[in-house]
């Protein structure tokens, strides 16, 4: 006679493994806290509830405080006392934030939902495919982002021109600057355009730069006496340098005056617009002292016989004395 040993059932797996539905005997705390773990997404490699969703956000909000008190302990205690520049003061706070933010929301995948970091970035390795195509155009200003907060050819504070659009850099986020105009109206400019195309920044250097004002005197002037005029209206400002000296420059003929600059150095050249402004003031007032006349656009016309009927009767001819 043949006995067959008795066959232990194997231990349910984590794919069929079912939580207890609650009894009537069973509390409204214990009923609350069935319904919170129940996972209405239920997979081997994570399980989704109501309750790793709020743990989700906790981490994240707490991840948010974090660092907001660790950027400001920064700020306000660490970064004053060292010998660091304000653009790259900034930097350091920003990447700070993202460390933070980013480890929060790693934390609290894997605590809220029990993730497996390696297949967290199996998946980001095939969303990256997606993003490249997708969203190749955010990925880039992000990118970007991330060199200009290094590599800082602009910084915080800095003012600078991006094809009719100038003022000062109040924020470089992942995405996009903020510059605010001479205007006072914010513009939002990609990072990708500061990145690839090509600015004027002010504030970059701290030597003296030169600006050049243009002007233009009548035909027939005395060019000695424009040049001494132009020289004295410089010298009238007081932003303008003494060393190097202004300097008249002769352009050359235009079509009603003749065309001259006025080249000046300063070494605040994120006020440029309004020593222009004071150096035009100087100008027209030195022309006046000097009886230099800034000639209105002259066209001669020319009218072709045939071309246009006209009444000589109707026209008013005056001799010249």
């Amino acid at each position: 006679m043949f006995f067959q040993e008795p066959v232990t059932p194997p231990p349910p797996s984590s794919e069929t493994e079912q939580i207890a539905p609650p009894s009537l005997g069973d509390t409204i705390i214990e009923k609350l806290i069935y319904y919170l773990n129940y996972p209405f997404i239920n997979q081997k490699e994570f399980k989704v509830s109501a309750l790793s969703l709020l743990l989700l956000i906790v981490v994240i909000i707490i991840a948010a405080i974090l660092s907001r008190y660790a950027r400001r302990f920064l700020k306000t205690r660490i970064l004053p006392k060292s010998h660091i520049d304000v653009g790259l003061q900034y930097t350091l706070l920003r990447v700070l934030h993202y460390v933070v933010i980013t480890t929060g929301i790693i934390y609290g995948l894997k605590v809220g939902f029990s993730i497996d970091l390696t297949s967290v970035a199996v998946i980001l390795g095939f969303l990256s495919v997606g993003i490249g195509f997708g969203l190749q155009y955010i990925a880039s200003d992000m990118v970007s982002g991330f060199i200009l907060l290094f590599e800082r050819p602009i910084r915080v504070g800095d003012r600078i021109k991006i094809d009719d659009i100038e003022g000062r850099v109040e924020n470089i986020r992942v995405r996009s600057t903020l510059i605010i105009t001479n205007q006072n109206m914010a513009v939002i400019v990609p990072n990708s355009q500061l990145v690839q195309r090509k600015f004027i920044n002010w504030s970059y250097n701290e030597e003296p730069v030169r600006i050049d004002v243009p002007v233009g005197v009548a035909y027939g002037s005395d060019l000695q006496k424009v040049s001494a005029a132009l020289v004295q209206a410089a010298k009238a400002v007081k932003e303008v340098l003494v060393e190097p000296p202004p300097r008249p420059h002769f352009k050359g003929f235009g079509d009603s005056a003749l065309d001259f600059e006025i080249r000046v150095w300063i070494n605040e050249p994120h006020k440029h617009p309004q020593i222009r402004s004071k150096l035009n003031y100087q100008i027209d007032s030195a022309f006046r002292e000097h009886g230099i006349e800034i000639p209105f656009p002259q066209r001669d016309l020319r009218l072709r016989s045939g071309s246009i009927g006209i009444d000589r009767d109707k026209i008013d001819i005056r001799e010249e004395p």
